[in-house]
C-alpha cells in the first residue's frame, strides 16, 4: 500500500504553463484590485479614491430613483372636490366654511344630507349642529357656515 505525503509537498510552486493561463493581464489586475479596495472600503479620508466612492455613493442615492421604480407612490387620498375651511369656534368646536359650488339648492333636508356627505370624509362620523347661508352684497349665495359635533 502507498502512502501520499502531504507535508512535503511545495504548493508555492505551480506548473509552467499554467501561470500564463491563471494569471490576468497586469492592467486588469489593477483595475480588479482597485474595484475590490472599493468594494471593501479600504481608502482612507481624504484620499482621491475616497472622494470618487462617496461621489459614486451619491449619484447612485439621487439618481436611481429616476431610473429604478421602486413602486414607492404614495397612497392618493382624494379629498372631496368642494373647497373646505375648517375654523374654531370660541366654544372649542369646529366650524366650516363650504363654497356655495358644492351644494345644489333645495329644501332644508337635502341641504343638510349634502353638507354632512361633505363633512364626514374631513371629519368622520358629525351631526351638524346648525348651519347658515353666507350671501355676498347682491344677495346670491356664497357658501355655507357649518357648526357640527362628533358623534
Amino acid at each position: 500500500m502507498r502512502s501520499l505525503d502531504l507535508q512535503g509537498v511545495d504548493i508555492s510552486k505551480t506548473a509552467p504553463g499554467a501561470a500564463a493561463l491563471s494569471a490576468p493581464a497586469p492592467a486588469m489586475n489593477g483595475v480588479w484590485g482597485t474595484i475590490r479596495s472599493y468594494i471593501l472600503w479600504q481608502h482612507e479620508r481624504g484620499t482621491l479614491h475616497y472622494d470618487i466612492m462617496v461621489t459614486l455613493i451619491l449619484i447612485f442615492v439621487f439618481f436611481s430613483p429616476r431610473v429604478i421604480d421602486f413602486n414607492d407612490k404614495p397612497v392618493l387620498h382624494n379629498p372631496h372636490p368642494s373647497d373646505v375651511v375648517v375654523t374654531p369656534d370660541a366654544q372649542g368646536g369646529l366650524v366650516y366654511q363650504i363654497s356655495a359650488g358644492a351644494i345644489t339648492p333645495g329644501d332644508d333636508t337635502s341641504v343638510r344630507s349634502q353638507l354632512l356627505q361633505i363633512l364626514q370624509p374631513i371629519s368622520g362620523n358629525v351631526s351638524i349642529v346648525s348651519y347658515q347661508v353666507v350671501n355676498d352684497g347682491k344677495g346670491q349665495v356664497q357658501g355655507y357656515k357649518v357648526v357640527a359635533k362628533r358623534e
